[in-house]
């Protein structure tokens, strides 16, 4: 499963995820990270195609590592 996003520069990367609230960050920054709007963020929840996220309270949060995972999925080599 790959996901063409726009290239993030890594030295903001790490800021941008782990400069949020508690629990993780938010669909908004979730967003702006991936450079899509909000709504797209909402569809692959409904959807379960995007990244996991949870509920801390009312608000839903992101796991920063599972969201890396997501971004850049791991490279299978083949001989």
């Amino acid at each position: 499963m790959g996901h063409q996003f726009p290239l993030i520069p890594r030295n903001l990367t790490p800021r941008i995820l782990e400069a949020h609230h508690v629990g993780g960050p938010g669909m908004r920054v979730v967003a702006a990270l991936l450079g899509v709007p909000m709504e797209t963020v909402y569809q692959w929840r409904r959807k379960r195609t995007g990244p996991s996220g949870f509920r801390v309270g009312r608000h839903l949060r992101y796991d920063p590592d599972a969201l890396r995972r997501w971004i850049k999925p791991p490279v299978h080599r083949t001989k």
